[in-house]
């Protein structure tokens, strides 16, 4: 959450003091609420001894705190329709009243569209709309908030400038109480708050839809630590809108025949993920599990949870020194770069979507925060996502089918994507597609444009059947802001260049066999190997800091000699021939060349043509495959903990009879080829020469 905007400089805090009690400091001319002043240090009421977090090398002791905060979340509030619809069913007055506030604020909203399309200036007032509906939602409390950030993601509901505006709705909400918040630490954790922290700032640092946030000290450690506490009511404000939401969502179900998508459907799945942001132990369960997937490279931070001092409502969490990844210049003072870090993000982003599948859903600037020693934190675990594991590799396969313009499999893949059911004709999206992509296509990798490719895409998506799923649509999300950071830094930034070695590691490394078929469709072409497709995957692999030369020889030697292989092998045979007689004639060419004149005139023995028989153009073609053969090796040697000994799997493969199968067919195929054009030379008839070059 953008509460999350954890600067320690100029923050107000209690101290305590020894033998002083619970004093407080602060700055010149700032007010105290009452709470603030009547906090005294002493022992809980009664008389036990206060909980102290546990190491967190105990593991035992750490799962056991952990299961004490799950038990004082026990009553945690969990979406449900029907308990909805009998609780404010019976409340019609209250019902009425929001209904009437919502009603009014739409409504005009919904007024202003139809003058527009009477008018014919609907799509020229889309975006001061848009700005209209985000100003809003933003009057209409936490509830519409959401809403509109929810909204953000989806492409197949919003044209592309209420995509943009609604992206632009952040957690910055007035704060509420500090007496109140206070209370619901102590009424929480079940002690008083001077015995949790010997100190607290009297007013929160941030705040946000759900809550606020206060930099506290805990009183066992001197440990510095983010508290934040919902806030209070939210639960009854948040109930009453979505069961006036969902009633409006089965009015435009049936009645409203352009929306083509299950709106009940949709509010369901965004009403879950709200509620379960409200249960503060479920987000440090994610975090747990955020940390133990992606924290194990060097430049992502995830803060550690307190569970002793977390509950339903509470979560207390390490502090993060560190500014925001928007505030650049902040960046840049401490000797670090934007783009450095968005990088980083974006890599880790796609980790996320693309290995584990469990993602951060809500990486907006507030959440991503630069660490002094040049680490991205990433902090709100509250609405956390997953890629199903079949999408995963679906993705992976449709960049692939973009790469090779075939719109029929991309429009394909969308099933699999679950973008479409499979009783959808795909046809006709297939020119869409092929209209939009040809002129995007035209750009290298390193100049197109991710938010341009979400546009257009988006464009296609709202024209058609289509349903964007939640995962699908949150890392579009995702991945534009980073984007969209980025180019404050640099205008020419594009995240498909710095997605490109990661998509190149994965195609080259991962065993999954939907990914093995991808890199085959991406290398192979009527019969024949593509190295320049090879050497380009190879240049941008290698970008990446995960990547290995043993990962990426290893699962091509298991599909190759597998039961379901025979196809590629035959494939591969043939390339092998013609690598293998590519680097005879090489070297005999290098040969030639490096000669005395008269050795050459030996050599070719009167014919004009050269030493062997072999057309100019075809010799050039002979000598670019070997020279690539070699700079594809050079990259494979030359990358990071490279070892000789990657080899040895390759020797032991050919040593198996599939392996000496397949040495065989090759040396076969080679022989027979330099027979023949030896054969060819030898009955070619001799010329005078006419060049000494071969």
């Amino acid at each position: 959450m953008a509460a999350m905007n954890l600067v320690s400089a100029g923050v107000r805090s209690f101290n305590l003091k020894a033998g002083k009690g619970f004093s407080i400091s602060k700055p010149k001319g700032c007010k105290l609420g009452p709470r603030a002043a009547l906090v005294e240090a002493g022992p809980r009421g009664d008389g036990s001894p206060v909980a102290l977090q546990v190491s967190r090398g105990d593991l035992a002791a750490d799962l056991q705190a952990e299961a004490r905060a799950m038990a004082r979340a026990a009553n945690a509030s969990v979406y449900s329709p029907e308990l909805l619809a009998n609780k404010y069913g019976s409340r019609p007055v209250q019902a009425a009243k929001r209904t009437l506030e919502i009603l009014v604020a739409l409504g005009s909203f919904a007024l202003q569209l139809l003058v527009d399309q009477r008018n014919g200036t609907l799509d020229r007032n889309k975006r001061k709309r848009a700005i209209k509906l985000k100003g809003i939602f933003t009057r209409l409390g936490p509830t519409f908030v959401k809403l509109g950030q929810g909204l953000s993601t989806r492409p197949d509901l919003c044209p592309p400038e209420y995509l943009e505006e609604l992206a632009e709705l952040q957690d910055a909400l007035p704060t509420f109480a500090d007496a109140d918040a206070f209370s619901c630490i102590e009424t929480e954790l079940g002690m008083p708050i001077e015995s949790l922290f010997s100190s607290i700032s009297p007013s929160p640092i941030a705040a946000a839809s759900l809550g606020q946030v206060y930099k506290a000290q805990l009183k066992y450690s001197g440990q510095t630590v983010a508290v934040k506490v919902q806030r209070p009511g939210i639960e009854e404000a948040i109930g009453l809108d979505f069961y006036l939401i969902r009633g409006l969502g089965f009015f435009i179900n049936k009645y409203v025949d352009i929306i083509t998508t299950d709106v009940i459907a949709l509010i369901d799945e965004f009403a879950r993920r709200v509620y379960q942001e409200l249960n503060y132990v479920q987000e440090g369960q994610n975090a747990r599990k955020f940390k133990k997937l992606y924290a194990d490279k060097e430049d992502i931070l995830v803060p550690d949870i307190y569970w002793n001092y977390t509950s339903g409502k509470v979560l207390t969490m390490e502090w993060v020194h560190g500014v925001k990844l928007n505030q650049q210049a902040a960046i840049e003072s401490q000797g670090l770069k934007v783009l450095d870090l968005v990088t980083t993000g974006i890599q880790c982003s796609l980790r996320q979507l693309l290995e584990y599948g469990y993602f951060h859903a809500d990486p907006h600037p507030g959440n991503l925060l630069v660490t002094p020693e040049g680490k991205l934190a990433f902090l709100d675990f509250g609405m956390m996502s997953e890629t199903p594991e079949d999408a995963r590799s679906a993705i992976v396969g449709h960049v692939v089918h973009m790469v090779n313009r075939d719109y029929e499999a991309m429009a394909r893949d969308y099933y699999a994507l679950d973008f479409l059911s499979t009783d959808v004709d795909v046809s006709p999206i297939v020119p869409a597609l092929r209209d939009f992509f040809d002129d995007a296509l035209n750009y290298t990798v390193s100049e197109l444009n991710f938010k341009t490719l979400v546009d257009g895409l988006g464009n296609v998506l709202y024209q058609y059947p289509f349903n964007v799923p939640a995962y699908y649509a949150l890392i579009l999300r995702s991945l534009t802001v980073l984007e969209g950071l980025a180019l404050y830094a640099d205008p020419n930034f594009k995240v498909l260049a710095a997605s490109y070695p990661y998509f190149a590691k994965r195609l080259l490394t991962d065993p999954n066999p939907y990914l093995r078929d991808a890199l085959i469709e991406l290398l192979f072409k009527d019969g024949r190997f593509r190295w320049n497709r090879l050497e380009d995957l190879l240049i941008e692999g290698r970008k990446d800091r995960d990547f290995s030369a043993k990962d990426a020889l290893q699962p091509v030697l298991r599909l190759l000699l597998g039961p379901d292989g025979e196809e590629l092998r035959n494939l591969t045979i043939k390339e092998a021939v013609r690598v293998t007689e590519a680097i005879v004639l090489g070297s005999v060419a290098d040969t030639y060349n490096s000669a005395p004149s008269f050795i050459q005139t030996l050599m070719i023995n009167g014919n004009g043509n050269g030493a062997l028989a072999i057309s100019t153009a075809d010799l050039e073609a002979t000598m670019e495959l070997r020279n690539q053969v070699f700079r594809i090796w050079g990259l494979l040697s030359s990358s990071e903990n490279f070892d000789p000994a990657l080899l040895q799997p390759i020797l032991q493969v050919l040593q198996q009879p599939e392996g000496r199968s397949l040495g065989g067919r090759v040396v076969g195929g080679v022989t027979q080829r330099l027979a023949a054009r030896l054969l060819q030379q030898l009955l070619r008839t001799p010329t005078v020469p006419t060049s000494s070059s071969l």
